[in-house]
């Protein structure tokens, strides 16, 4: 069986081996066999299947990887109908089997309290762990995520400052938005099974890797900072309601700056004590804290049960918490027992503490604070009552600068605005500068929580109805009571004890505490515990975050967090989260925390909609969620109002944090694992480029658009690697157009015996691809011949308008072997095919000489032969390579072929106004030359009368016939992309004269030893070969020659027409070589090649007398239409 062979997470099992190979009896391999089939059917009883490759892949039941002999198969399916499927069973199980395994299936990981029960007991490895229903496992854990610290120490606040009014938009707005997020993530968790990760998965799944990870990093974030917030306002209850003489920088005769700075202290001095102390609970053991978590959501009722109660009984019998007040404003109550200036004694005036608190002597003749003369002290009742009609004194807001009096509405005050202020620690005084945005910002943070039910959701027995119906009705539950708690502090409470943010002006008390029955240490003492237990659930909850975002192995740099201790418990993370959380303990003001928070949870409630809008929109095959409550307008609402939350909320730490998720969302794109997920933004993709591919067919582009869209013509050698690398160098330095670039090449044979060497070659290419920085896509094509697979890449290169108008093809090597007849053909037929379908032909010729990437060209130049107008590819080119920084340095020269008819020195002028109207810069040289008509012309010479007028008519006398043995016939030729001048060995052997007739087809040969074999001239076993020595064998003695074949020879009339054609050339090169020997790049006018098919290797040779001597030469011809225009 193959299993036996496959690894899974380590070599198999020495054992298992053993007996595999051991057994030789057939009942034996029988029984072992039904074994190791019994254990390919159970995908849970090994964590991954694995490939031939030994590459662990995710676990799959739909699969059977399975390969049995046929006997087996027959042995397997006999008797079940299915013998016409036995060969497809590897691959297409039985109907049966695959639903026997999805029964069993379970990709999920396992939680934290199984974790600790795994540690703890042996036997719960073996048993699975109970599963939680929709109440214990979703309703319950976010009410008591949601229900926290801001009910408690800020919501009374958040009334009196911003009203009834006020608040109750800032709870409607958040609460809406939470419920819209809840629909739309009910929508992505009922769409399949979410494993553990909750929200991160979720997001991740839908939205892809890069936002996955920027959200799931601002969701971790967020999470740590509410821990950060929890055991701030733990702090805060601790130390100002609980136990203010812990307080290690004491507060007492400070003012201003002083005690605030004071407080902050304490703050964080108390606040990494709690925080070292919850993170050593949790990493001592999760269980404890999940047997808490019961604890905490029952102090969380009991003080919401409290406040309800002190309600109802506010409206027959009102609490009494008197507020003193000087004038309007409240005075704090600390340091003294009577509200009134003096007192009635012994038939006396005796004067109170408070009386001492704004005079110098307690006599009544003191010199005393101006504002205490001119102002009478007032008793008010904190709390009236829900009957009293206190609720249109607080229905609108209250909004004060930071040190303003905190002051009852209604009371008169003899005060002068220019006095100066003093005792002002007396007085109960606003702390911060509030506004609207500010609590909003504030208040958020107590609307967080929805995610808890989808956290769990590896624990829940049927997530897909748990989640929805459980976060929905937490939040309707959640938000009733906010609502409710809003009209009801407005009715119950007086303005300036709801504007009183820490009750000093009621003796210390929780504000709320207040209102409680049957008495405020109900709430003070519930609302710690319950700050305690969610400050311990963020601590719990957030290393697992960041646990399942460092396993993903998405962000690299975060790997080491993935690591743990040996049950899984993230002991990495918790270190880092502990760490991040300090950060906010060190800010130390919850009302500070808050906002940054708010703005973190606010991107990730942003995505969720985004991503069931996307997915709902899209409406890909696989969106199918059980959850039908949902709408595409729905979700983008939601979306909205996060985003618009988050500017409200603060602009600036809006801005921060879509920095920060932009970063890390570029970091994952550029550095981070490829992920295939199946994500919406991939359906995006594909619905956005078939859009555009629509748009792309209605009309060639325009000019201005015009860039070069290239195929690259690369070929391979038998190890399936691209034979010239520099070309996609080149391909490279050309792309400042940001075309599109195809690398297209073929490989011989037929598709189904040699897809194999389609994907060797496909990686390859790609591979080389990435190296040269090409960004573009990789075309393999297989035929049954070579010439016939680079001719459908050219016609079927592309889709749609989306196509190539530009063909990169280098100058074919050794081209005048024998055996490589077919290069050279196929390179003309290119040449032929390009200009059939009106496609720009770049050539480079010597492509191995050209830069790669990493060089520089400090100086030079780039020279551009404008011999015939090309639609200004001549032009264009240079321009885009001068973009790239190897040939940025390079200057651009023109040189412009003048005839005998034309002014030169206007055809510079007007050429220099044309450069000015493109915008090129280029200095300019008109060529004057006679009757250069070589790159209009179609016709060519043969290979013969190319080396007679070369060499022959030019220099009679250096001229030789030879005989020679076909043996001898290799050694001559030339092997590689040489110099028509090259010399080749020749051996001395008996010379004849040979004079080939016009019809004598023509043989590839070397440039210095054309042969050119006469039927008529040979006899079996030796063959006529012409040959033309170079100069070196001028002092050779000269073997007799044939005078008849002399004479034959000087009566030869080659054709005037391709003699004429040569001649050019050469006198073309001559001056090109002259002015451009020393430039980095020549580009050239390319000609076309003969219409009919006699003379193409001609063709060849007059393009190597062409560029003669040049090193770098870039062939180009036009696609037939302007590439750049003077227009804007």
């Amino acid at each position: 069986n193959q299993a036996t062979t496959q690894t899974c997470t380590g070599p198999p099992a020495p054992q298992c081996l053993v007996a595999s190979r051991s057994m030789k009896s057939e009942h034996k391999l029988l029984i072992f066999c039904a074994i190791m089939h019994i254990l390919t059917y159970f995908p849970s009883l090994c964590a991954c299947v694995c490939t031939g490759d030994g590459n662990p892949k995710e676990s799959s039941p739909f699969i059977n990887s399975t390969s049995s002999s046929d006997v087996e198969k027959s042995q397997q399916y006999d008797g079940k109908n299915m013998a016409l499927f036995e060969e497809e069973m590897d691959t297409s199980p039985m109907v049966s089997s695959l639903l026997s395994s999805l029964a069993n299936y379970s990709n999920l990981t396992q939680g934290s309290k199984e974790h600790e029960e795994a540690e703890n007991n042996e036997e719960a490895r073996k048993k699975p762990a109970p599963r939680m229903g929709t109440v214990m496992g979703v309703y319950l854990p976010c009410m008591q995520n949601i229900l926290g610290v801001i009910l408690f120490l800020r919501m009374t606040w958040l009334v009196g400052i911003g009203g009834v009014l006020g608040t109750f938009t800032i709870v409607f707005m958040c609460c809406s938005t939470t419920m819209l997020t809840a629909i739309s993530m009910s929508a992505i968790a009922t769409n399949g099974v979410v494993p553990a990760g909750g929200s991160y998965y979720m997001i991740s799944r839908s939205l892809g890797p890069e936002f996955g990870g920027a959200v799931g990093i601002c969701f971790y974030l967020g999470t740590t900072f509410a821990g950060a917030m929890y055991i701030l306002g733990c702090i805060e209850i601790l130390l100002i309601y609980i136990v203010p003489a812990a307080a290690i920088f004491k507060l007492e005769g400070l003012e201003g700056p002083e005690a605030e700075a004071a407080l902050l202290n304490n703050m964080r001095v108390y606040g990494t004590i709690v925080l070292t102390l919850m993170s050593i609970v949790v990493f001592v053991g999760v269980k404890y804290v999940n047997k808490l978590a019961l604890v905490f959501l029952a102090c969380v009722i009991l003080s919401i049960l409290a406040v309800y109660a002190g309600v109802i009984k506010s409206s027959f019998d009102p609490p009494d918490f008197p507020v003193c007040a000087l004038g309007n404003r409240i005075l704090v109550s600390k340091g003294f027992d009577v509200c009134a200036k003096t007192i009635e004694r012994d038939n006396g005036t005796v004067t109170t503490k408070l009386w001492k608190m704004f005079c110098d002597s307690e006599f009544l003749n003191a010199t005393c604070d101006e504002y205490f003369i001119n102002n009478n002290i007032s008793q008010i009742q904190g709390i009236p009552g829900i009957r009293s009609g206190i609720l249109a004194e607080n229905l609108f807001g209250y909004f004060m600068e930071k040190g303003d009096f905190i002051e009852k509405r209604g009371l008169m005050s003899a005060s002068y605005p220019d006095a100066p202020v003093t005792n002002a620690n007396r007085y109960v005084l606003a702390d911060i500068t509030t506004f609207f945005t500010l609590l909003v910002g504030i208040y958020f943070p107590s609307v967080t929580g929805i995610m808890a039910g989808s956290n769990r959701s590896g624990d829940l027995q049927d997530a897909q109805k748990s989640i929805p119906v459980g976060t929905i009705l937490a939040i309707l539950t959640t938000s009733t009571i906010y609502m409710t708690c809003v009209v009801l502090f407005g009715a119950c409470v007086d303005g300036v004890v709801l504007r009183d943010k820490f009750g000093e002006g009621v003796n210390g008390n929780l504000v709320i505490g207040t209102l409680a029955w049957p008495s405020p240490w109900v709430i003070v003492i519930g609302s710690f515990f319950s700050t305690c237990g969610a400050g311990l659930q963020s601590l719990t909850g957030a290393p697992r975050l960041l646990q399942a975002i460092a396993r993903d192995g998405i962000i690299p740099f975060l790997r080491i967090f993935g690591h743990g201790k040996a049950n899984g418990e993230p002991t990495w993370a918790l270190l880092l989260t502990a760490s991040i959380c300090e950060i906010g303990i060190i800010i130390a003001s919850l009302d500070s925390v808050a906002p940054i928070l708010s703005m973190f949870f606010l991107m990730c409630y942003m995505f969720v909609n985004l991503a069931c809008a996307l997915q709902t929109l899209l409406r890909t095959p696989n969106w199918r969620p059980r959850f039908k409550f949902y709408h595409w307008a729905l979700s983008f609402l939601g979306m909205s109002l996060c985003l618009s939350l988050m500017f409200i909320c603060s602009w600036y730490y809006a801005i921060v944090a879509m920095v920060i998720a932009g970063c890390i969302y570029k970091y994952i794109e550029f550095c981070g694992a490829e992920k295939e997920w199946g994500d919406g933004i991939r359906g995006i993709s594909l619905s956005a480029a078939r859009y555009a591919l629509m748009r792309l067919e209605e009309g060639p582009p325009h000019t201005k658009n015009w860039r070069p869209q290239i195929l690259v013509l690369v070929s391979l050698d038998a190890e399936q690697n691209v034979e010239q690398p520099r070309l996609l160098s080149l391909t490279s330095q050309l792309k400042a157009g940001k075309g599109l670039t195809i690398v297209g090449t073929s490989v011989e044979g037929t598709y189904l015996n040699n897809h194999p060497q389609v994907q060797k070659a496909e990686q390859s290419v790609r591979k080389l691809m990435e190296t040269e920085k090409v960004k573009g896509f990789c075309q393999v094509v297989i035929s049954s011949n070579l010439r016939d697979a680079t001719s459908h890449l050219i016609q079927a290169g592309g889709l749609g308008g989306l196509r190539h108008n530009t063909v990169l093809v280098s100058w074919p090597r050794n081209w005048k072997l024998p055996e490589e007849n077919h290069r050279w053909r196929n390179f003309i037929e290119i040449v032929r095919e390009t200009t059939a379908g009106h496609l720009a032909l770049i050539v480079p010729k010597n492509i191995s000489a050209y830069p790669s990437n990493g060089e520089r060209f400090t100086e030079g130049h780039i020279d551009v032969w404008w011999i015939v107008h090309d639609g200004g590819m001549l032009m264009l080119l240079p321009f885009l390579l001068r973009q790239h920084k190897v040939w940025r340095k390079c200057k651009m020269r023109i040189f412009t072929v003048a005839q005998m008819d034309d002014n030169s020195i206007q055809m510079k002028k007007d050429l220099l106004t044309f450069l000015y109207h493109l915008r090129l810069d280029a200095e300019v040289e008109v060529v004057e030359m006679v009757n250069v008509s070589l790159l209009v012309h179609s016709k060519t010479v043969t290979s013969r009368e190319r080396y007679i007028q070369r060499r022959f008519i030019t220099d009679v006398s250096r001229g030789s016939i030879r005989r020679k043995n076909p043996s001898n016939l290799r050694s001559q030729q030339s092997t590689g992309e040489e110099p028509a001048s090259a010399s080749v060995e020749e051996k001395p052997e008996e010379e004849v004269q040979l004079l080939q007739g016009k019809s004598t087809s023509p043989t590839p040969t070397s440039p210095t030893s054309p042969t050119v074999p006469t039927p008529s001239a040979t006899t079996p076993g030796e063959e006529v070969q012409m040959t033309w020595s170079d100069d070196g064998e001028k002092g050779k003695i000269p073997p007799v020659v044939n005078p008849e074949n002399i004479k034959d020879m000087f009566n030869m009339k080659p054709n005037q027409f391709n003699v004429r054609r040569m001649h050019h050339a050469q006198k073309l090169n001559e001056v090109i070589v002259k002015k451009s020997q020393e430039a980095k790049l020549v580009l050239l006018n390319m000609p076309g090649p003969p219409k009919n098919r006699t003379g193409e290797e001609n063709y060849m040779e007059f393009m190597e007398v062409l560029t003669e001597g040049l090193n770098r030469v870039l062939l180009v011809r036009g696609g037939g239409r302007e590439v750049i225009t003077i227009y804007s």
